[in-house]
């Protein structure tokens, strides 16, 4: 059974926003609450520890949402599967090829698709940070 995508109308992204602005308030009304009543990550009454909670993001220190924001996130991504940059858990390059080359090929579909749709920047940025990846994939992969 195929699922025809959803149309993405004006009403439909309106209520779109109109949930996820819901869902955050509640969010946001729950964490109040928590903290009002005191949580704590000790241990709880049936001798388990409690989860720690997730540190807040500050929305300040997020970058732009925008194309190359989406470029340098998938170019990072694939640098740590490649083991050019440290795995940020475990702070150690732990190459992971098949994964690095599916990052790759996010990129490429990224590239196809939106083929004469982006400024001069843009469209530089993505030709040069596939063609480093590659060529990275290629040398490290010998």
């Amino acid at each position: 059974m195929s699922q025809q995508p959803q149309e993405c109308t004006p009403k439909s992204d309106e209520a779109w926003k109109a949930r996820v602005k819901a869902e955050a308030a509640a969010l946001d009304a729950q964490s109040a609450s928590q903290g009002a009543a005191g949580t704590h990550s000790g241990p709880q009454s049936d001798g388990r520890s409690a989860p720690r909670e997730r540190p807040r993001i500050d929305p300040s220190q997020l970058p732009p949402a925008n194309f190359a924001t989406l470029v340098t996130m998938f170019s990072t991504q694939a640098m740590v599967a490649l083991g050019l940059l440290p795995d940020p858990i475990s702070g150690q390059p732990e190459p992971q090829f098949p994964l690095a080359r599916h990052y790759i090929d996010l990129l490429g579909v990224l590239e196809e698709k939106t083929q004469g749709r982006l400024s001069s920047n843009e469209q530089r940025l993505l030709e040069s940070s596939l063609h480093e990846l590659r060529m990275a994939y290629v040398e490290l992969v010998k």
